[in-house]
């Protein structure tokens, strides 16, 4: 590190500073990996980095790429306010910027923390702090102004809820005025599925709805899973009872199951056609897979979500009780099921299918460790149908209807063989 910053700050006018910012300074004392750098330049103009050889790549502010290095390399700002959402931003790059002042812009306290060039820490607004205090705190009240900043609080919770960080009461409070005051209203959905599925991927993504939830950007934004919370189901299947709790639940098994972000995706929005249920009729839900597909379509759509997470979704959310009831079903439905899921022609998807099947049935209070032997059983029946070698009827001179009548008969027999085994 001492060589890039010695080297460059020679390269650039003696005035000038470098230091190294935010995620790289926040997980390097948390002896967590963080694989990009950010660094900040105090004292210098456009022109000058570009004589140094930097290459600019900002468009709204001068961000410049090292030469060698590729970091990025942001001048010192200052912003102001000038319209709704967290587009609605002035900047302001000068020379006489300090480090201080760009700073306090920053959202969180333990993102504010700078290292110059001999490892010293500058720490104006008490990062080091709260970074011993495990809370996620504002810098200021300027925190208020930018709403992405409600998803990446969230997000930072979810990534470090196990090393118990938690978000300060009063960083909270400015969330939820946030909320109220509309500002979460202007996010675009790219951004938010940008910080969703980045969440997805962390260590504890139930955190960052239950982070949502608290501060009522939830409502706001996915408002098909917040109507969960409050919902009712069936003490003997669901002990834990609530069906926004049960969503969460289900998330956390898929987390443990897989690290696809498509898989716990699923997981959580699978049982949203739970929240149509009609009062008179809870707390059961019947028919709530089918009533939940176009809540789950509305959801991705609203979200701009990629069509691979809005497939497995899809299925997982009409078909996933067929999987709990896989052992009852007859030959015929179970071979219908298969053919829905598009299971022969897309294996690792249905794979994923199952998976998630499966933290929905272990995502219930006492069912966690719980066998699930549907996933087992499916897997082999899928196994066991892509073992036929469709010659052999080719062979027999079977043609058209006759063939696909004779696979079906031979499916269905090798189907109901294997569920009789499975009873035995």
């Amino acid at each position: 590190m001492c060589d890039i910053f010695c080297y460059w700050s020679t390269v650039l006018r003696k005035k000038m500073e470098i230091f190294l910012v935010g995620g790289a300074v926040r997980d390097k004392l948390l002896n967590q990996a963080c694989p990009d750098r950010d660094w900040v330049v105090v004292g210098a103009r456009p022109e000058q980095m570009l004589e140094a050889g930097y290459q600019p790549v900002g468009k709204d502010f001068p961000v410049f790429l090292h030469p060698e290095t590729k970091e990025e390399y942001a001048l010192a700002r200052q912003e102001r306010k000038s319209g709704r959402g967290y587009t609605g931003f002035e900047f302001c790059t000068d020379p006489d910027i300090t480090l201080e002042q760009d700073l306090l812009r920053r959202d969180l306290t333990i993102n504010a923390i700078a290292m110059d060039e001999q490892g010293g820490l500058i720490d104006p607004y008490q990062g080091l702090q709260d970074l011993e205090q495990r809370k996620l705190r504002h810098v200021s009240d300027a925190f208020k102004e930018d709403p992405v900043r409600i998803l990446r609080v969230a997000r930072f919770a979810a990534r470090y809820h196990r090393l118990d960080f938690t978000i300060a009461d009063e960083t909270m409070q400015l969330m939820r005025e946030m909320v109220a005051n509309g500002e979460v209203d202007h996010l675009v959905a790219e951004r938010v599925w940008k910080e969703f599925v980045r969440a997805l991927a962390e260590p504890s993504p139930q955190v960052f709805i239950k982070a949502l939830r608290d501060c009522g950007a939830l409502a706001r934004l996915m408002p098909e899973l917040d109507a969960l919370f409050g919902v009712p189901q069936p003490t003997k299947h669901h002990p834990e009872i609530d069906t926004g709790v049960h969503s969460l639940m289900s998330l956390i098994r898929a987390s443990e199951l897989s690290e696809s972000t498509d898989v716990r995706f699923a997981s959580l929005v699978h049982d949203l056609g739970k929240g149509l249920t009609p009062q008179n009729e809870l707390p059961r839900h019947i028919g709530h897979e089918k009533s939940g597909v176009p809540l789950i379509k509305a959801l991705c759509q609203r979200l701009g979500v990629p069509n691979q997470h809005k497939e497995l979704a899809l299925m997982v959310g009409e078909f996933h009780t067929h999987s709990h009831r896989a052992l009852e079903l007859t030959p015929k439905k179970l071979l219908h099921t298969l053919q829905r899921l598009d299971a022969f022609r897309r294996p690792e998807r249905f794979a994923q299918f199952c998976v998630c099947c499966q933290a929905d049935a272990q995502g219930r209070t006492g069912f966690e460790t719980r066998e699930y032997p549907q996933a087992k059983y499916l897997a082999t029946a899928l196994k066991l149908l892509q073992d036929v070698d469709s010659a052999m009827f080719i062979q027999q001179g079977l043609q058209g209807a006759a063939f696909g009548q004779a696979l079906q008969k031979h499916r269905l027999n090798l189907l109901g063989k294997l569920k009789q085994e499975y009873s035995e």
